[in-house]
């Protein structure tokens, strides 16, 4: 065996045991992504579907557009709608979960310039096996337009 196939060989199985094994295993469809740019901050939707045979976990969120997002759910008590931040999102395998207005969202706080109808921004999907799926997301009015 010559040196350079003894090269490729190992270069080969570096690269691939530096990938997780999760990694390869859950898959994640992220659809319908919109930000509703309101005075003072803005929210993100999406619709989040595991298509893998492997149950994953949303950790966080990160993006430049804000100052901080975070993963808050809304909820109904006592005739009072309240907000709070969630830790954690788990997704069995092929379960999908829609972040929508009076449910789970991302609420950006401090949103850049950037947050304007009309305009797109990137958000990034943080997972518990340590993989990122990068979302752009298309920005409108508060009327969802």
């Amino acid at each position: 065996m010559n040196v350079k196939r003894r090269v490729f060989e190992f270069v080969l199985a570096a690269a691939v045991a530096a990938v997780p094994l999760s990694a390869l295993a859950a898959k994640v469809s992220v659809t319908d992504a919109w930000v509703r740019a309101l005075p003072g901050n803005a929210a993100g939707y999406f619709t989040l579907t595991n298509t893998g045979d492997t149950a994953i976990t949303l950790t966080g969120i990160k993006t430049d557009a804000c100052g901080m997002a975070m993963l808050h759910k809304t909820s109904m008590g006592g005739g009072m709608a309240s907000m709070s931040m969630v830790d954690t999102i788990p997704l069995r395998p092929h379960e999908t979960v829609k972040f929508a207005p009076a449910g789970y969202h991302v609420m950006c706080m401090s949103p850049t310039a950037a947050v304007k109808p009309g305009a797109k921004v990137t958000m990034t999907l943080l997972f518990a096996d340590k993989t990122e799926n990068a979302v752009v997301f298309a920005v409108k009015n508060a009327a969802g337009r």
